[in-house]
């Protein structure tokens, strides 16, 4: 996917969010926070009923009860009648709680719907208890099972793979650059940040990301922060030039506050992908099985527009194959 800009097209959505504390994080990190939701083309009331994001989930697929039974991950959660996601209620795109009592909404909180009720049928989709992680915690809350998966915009690496398992990917990113927006037409892209000071987040896939592509790299000049906040709040008070990360936390970022945009396309592929435990017996093949269901519907196409297509000036882009990931 290269999409040609990332200035929010929905001024309702960002002068809304601007006053809110800055939230935004999944690929690399997690904060809370709230702010509008997403999806409210189909009504007045956000991602409430009514909406194009609460349509989506009441169009989702209902899992057979013998493909239930055939995954030992999948039956397990039908006996506790929960689904347990580790990721983020931050992310303004991807995952944000409801300003209105409602489910959080976003396309990861999406996705997590839309498996929720896949598997535990109508009105599954309520019955989701939201973990917070971090990039520290991730893969041991889905080892040691405190979640059944991580949904938060989680870029599947050859390291990653080593220690979970991943179902997808479901979405295609890529790693790339934003800047206070009075830069935005000096800086474009990591050619452009040679001998500027860099900010990403600690244990980041943006961190080799600019060692790659950053011309001239020097380590000098790239800090590492814990979160997104860290990092975004670097950028503003001049502490760093350009933050370099995952296309899906900056897009939540500039989606939340005008003063910052990402610039440039992504220069480094990002695969998004459901987390899951080595141990968790028939739990790829069974969320790999989902994922194409909802591809296959149109689901997955309508539910990026209700949510990442809100604040991107392109059309839906052709879904990743789940089961493909990067060696």
């Amino acid at each position: 996917m290269t999409p040609t800009s990332f200035r929010p097209r929905r001024r309702a959505l960002v002068a809304a969010a601007a006053a809110l504390p800055f939230v935004g994080l999944a690929a690399c990190g997690s904060d809370t926070g709230d702010g509008p939701d997403l999806g409210s083309s189909g009504g007045s009331d956000g991602g409430g009923e009514g909406s194009a994001f609460a349509d989506v989930i009441a169009s989702g697929p209902v899992a057979a009860d013998d493909a239930i039974a055939g995954s030992a991950w999948a039956a397990a959660i039908k006996e506790k009648d929960q689904l347990i996601r580790g990721g983020t209620v931050a992310n303004q795109v991807f995952s944000l709680a409801s300003t209105t009592g409602g489910q959080p909404t976003g396309f990861d909180a999406g996705i997590t719907q839309l498996l929720a009720k896949y598997i535990l049928g109508e009105g599954g989709e309520e019955k989701v208890e939201y973990i917070d992680t971090t990039v520290e915690t991730r893969e041991t809350l889905v080892q040691n099972g405190t979640v059944d998966c991580v949904i938060a915009t989680y870029s599947i690496t050859p390291e990653r793979l080593e220690v979970i398992d991943f179902a997808g990917p479901y979405y295609l990113s890529g790693t790339a650059v934003q800047v206070r927006t009075e830069d935005a037409e000096s800086i474009s892209g990591p050619e452009d940040l040679t001998g500027k000071k860099v900010v990403t987040q600690a244990n980041s896939t943006g961190i080799q990301a600019a060692e790659e592509f950053i011309p001239d790299y020097d380590a000098s000049l790239v800090q590492t922060l814990p979160d997104n906040e860290s990092c975004v709040a670097a950028l503003k008070q001049g502490r760093a030039d350009a933050y370099v990360l995952d296309q899906g936390v900056l897009l939540g970022n500039s989606a939340a506050d005008p003063e910052v945009t990402v610039v440039g396309e992504p220069f480094v592929d990002d695969p998004y992908g459901v987390g899951l435990a080595k141990d968790a017996e028939g739990a790829v093949d069974f969320v790999n099985t989902f994922l194409q269901e909802i591809i296959d519907s149109g689901a997955w196409e309508q539910l990026w527009t209700a949510t990442i297509g809100e604040v991107m000036d392109t059309e839906a882009p052709e879904p990743p194959v789940p089961g493909e990931l990067p060696s």
